[in-house]
């Protein structure tokens, strides 16, 4: 019962999976099919980096015994000596299991072992005569046996789609893949790291909420049933991060999952990851500040520089980034337009429909202007520009300028064409707000699934005074794709929303 490794591709899959069921099988006969008493102490990567610059004499000397495990990629047959390429979460490394060394019952039953499955083995760390690092191998292991075939290991896992359904065969397939979700985790530790220093407190606020807001999204509904209430997915935890500022925690972080029940695109996914956070007595340029600091740390992280490479084409993450309001934004890239043109709003519904942008809920000039600056300025914005002074109407939850009362204290950081980041001076006016929240049920009566619902126990919470604050919040998973030059939010999210099979 032994699968000619080299043909893979050319058996039928079923094939293959029924010939390794009848070595399960066999296995299971002979004893226990799956154990779980082999316990290594070593790491392939670390091996790697420890002893692969010393020569084969010195690793001799040294006589190192080391155990590891993972699974094998590559198996090379040369009759009483044989290779296997063992992978594990660190790397790779090499085996070198010769028949007098391990027994002649171990190495014929090794011998039908499959690319895929995983094995434990003890030994002493050699120097091929290629200069490869290698485990000289005393004891070997069958733990698991893998039934189904890997990828052609020159193919790897190509076909996106299963790529994102079948993540865990990526993984073992696609380095590459591999790299980007140990990039995201840096990431993410980086980010927290850098909260922690500026004297932030982590938290958790609730996922399931009796009424959605703190952004304007449609949100999933589920239904509790011993309450009978209705029960809304979370689309962004900052009403609750402003209620815990309003307690005291003055300076408060969290790290989560938001859920909007929206369109799927490149940069969109139903469930998504966000670090929103909130620091009183501070406004929105202390959240532009906070806000470079923590991508410059992450680049600095995972690239080493600051000048990264996106889709073949340079980010300047180092110089101080551009802050430009939303009609300097719409003139830098389309000086044809004049500011008589920018201030009617007959024309400007003219012009968004013509760049093929919708004319927007919101009434008011600032929010045409806003629809036009999405439709023709937006996408070129490559290296970081924060777009600052947002309308009133489209920022229901920013604190209003003194000295402009119908612009916000607002900003949103675009980047390769894309929404990074959006943070404000938090408006912290009770009235202000309530009037604000009225105005939103007005639009969703209106039909604009999307407008915010009043949330009365949060304006209760404000009329306990909400100090100056200013609030943050980052997409994790966008930064992710700028930082890995992913093309797609599918390939930094390791389980994508995806139609059922």
């Amino acid at each position: 019962m032994t699968e000619n490794i080299t043909d893979n591709s050319l058996q039928d899959e079923n094939q293959i999976i029924a010939l390794r069921r009848e070595k399960l099988n066999q296995l299971r006969q002979e004893g226990i099919a799956f154990p779980n008493d082999f316990r290594r102490d070593a790491f392939a990567g670390d091996l790697q980096k420890r002893h692969n610059a010393s020569d084969k004499e010195t690793l001799e000397n040294q006589n190192i015994s080391v155990k590891v495990a993972g699974r094998i990629m590559l198996k090379r047959l040369m009759g009483k000596a044989s290779f296997v390429t063992l992978s594990d979460m660190t790397g790779r490394i090499q085996l070198y299991i010769q028949k007098d060394k391990v027994g002649e019952d171990v190495y014929n039953a090794f011998k039908h072992w499959d690319l895929g499955d995983i094995i434990g083995a003890e030994g002493q760390l050699m120097k091929t005569n290629h200069g490869e690092l290698s485990v000289r191998v005393v004891s070997i292991r069958l733990l698991s046996k893998s039934l189904r075939p890997l990828p052609e290991k020159h193919l790897g896992l190509t076909d996106q789609e299963q790529k994102y359904r079948q993540r865990y065969v990526d993984l073992i397939a696609n380095q590459d893949s591999k790299d980007i979700f140990i990039k995201r985790s840096q990431i993410i530790q980086t980010v927290r790291q850098a909260m922690i220093n500026e004297r932030y407190l982590e938290v958790e606020t609730p996922m399931m909420h009796p009424i959605p807001g703190g952004a304007s999204a449609k949100p999933f509904v589920t239904h509790h049933n011993t309450l009978d209430i209705d029960l809304y997915l979370r689309v962004a935890p900052e009403l609750y991060l402003k209620r815990l500022v309003v307690g005291g925690l003055e300076r408060v972080f969290e790290i989560n999952r938001n859920f909007r029940n929206e369109g799927m695109s490149v940069r969109h996914n139903p469930e998504f990851t966000m670090i929103e956070f909130y620091e009183a007595f501070a406004d929105y340029k202390r959240m532009m500040e906070m806000t470079e600091n923590i991508i410059r740390a992450c680049a600095q992280q995972v690239s080493g520089s600051l000048k990264i490479t996106y889709n073949n084409q340079e980010v300047d993450l180092e110089k101080p980034f551009e802050r430009l309001t939303i009609i300097e934004a719409i003139k830098k890239y389309n000086p044809q337009y004049t500011d008589e043109q920018l201030s009617d709003e007959n024309w400007l519904k003219k012009e968004i429909v013509k760049h093929g942008e919708e004319i927007p809920h919101a009434t008011g000039l600032g929010s045409l202007q806003l629809a036009l600056f999405e439709g023709c300025a937006e996408s070129r914005l490559w290296n970081p520009t924060f777009i600052i002074d947002y309308p009133v109407e489209v920022s229901p939850l920013a604190r209003a300028s003194d000295a402009q009362p119908h612009l916000t204290e607002r900003f949103e950081l675009f980047v390769v064409g894309r929404e990074l980041a959006n943070g404000y001076s938090e408006l912290n006016d009770p009235e202000d707000q309530s009037a604000r929240f009225k105005a939103q049920v007005a639009q969703k009566d209106a039909g604009d699934d999307e407008a915010m619902h009043y949330d009365a126990d949060y304006i209760r919470a404000m009329e306990y005074g909400l100090p100056p604050t200013g609030g943050c919040g980052i997409g994790i998973d966008r930064l992710v794709m700028l930082l890995t030059d992913a093309q797609t939010i599918r390939d930094v999210i390791l389980f994508p929303q995806m139609r059922p099979e």
